[in-house]
């Protein structure tokens, strides 16, 4: 009886150990992203403090001849940033669609719009040959007073303008003469 219960403590001891090593920290590749389990991989220091861990040498390798990791298809990055591998099939995004909505417009009220949309097309060709017309009237007022300034100035006679000067011609310097300056 004796024996059985010296052996306790034991077992307890080994349990414990077990306990421990399974709840030690994972650690995760600085290249490539894997999971570097207890026991494995290789961890480095830079001398400014900063601490990485390899799982491997071929990561190690890679990471001092400073190869991107989201360049190389085996890392994690490489398959995170080009969706591979997701075990979930994502949904399909809806679209939305847009829908068309009547809203007044800085002069007119939504109520002039909707009248202005139903009346019939006799009647809004009515209206805009109507503007048509008056937008030329308007134009050829303009012409007209445009002539008569033109008229105007013409019939004014040319004495009136101040004479100019006559420009003085001078003569240009004499070239420089010699080398470098």
């Amino acid at each position: 009886m004796r024996d059985y219960v010296g052996r306790i403590p034991l077992i307890i001891a080994q349990l414990d150990a077990e306990v421990r090593i399974v709840t030690s920290r994972l650690e995760v590749c600085s290249y490539s992203g894997f999971k570097v389990y207890p026991g494995h991989g290789k961890r480095a220091i830079r001398l400014d403090g900063r601490g990485f861990y390899f799982i491997n040498s071929k990561c190690e390798r890679s990471h001092y001849l400073k190869r991107n990791p989201r360049e190389i298809c085996w890392t994690v990055l490489y398959r995170r940033k080009n969706k591979k591998g997701l075990s979930e099939e994502q949904s399909k995004k809806r679209t939305k669609r847009s829908t068309k909505t009547t809203r007044a417009i800085a002069g007119a009220s939504l109520a002039e719009i909707m009248a202005k949309r139903n009346q019939k097309p006799e009647v809004r060709k009515a209206m805009r040959d109507q503007a048509i017309r008056a937008a030329k009237d308007k134009q050829r007022q303009k012409e007209l007073e445009k002539k008569a300034k033109k008229m105007e100035a013409k019939k004014k006679p040319a004495a009136a303008q101040p004479k100019q000067k006559p420009t003085k011609i001078t003569q240009k310097a004499a070239p420089r003469v010699g080398g470098k300056r």
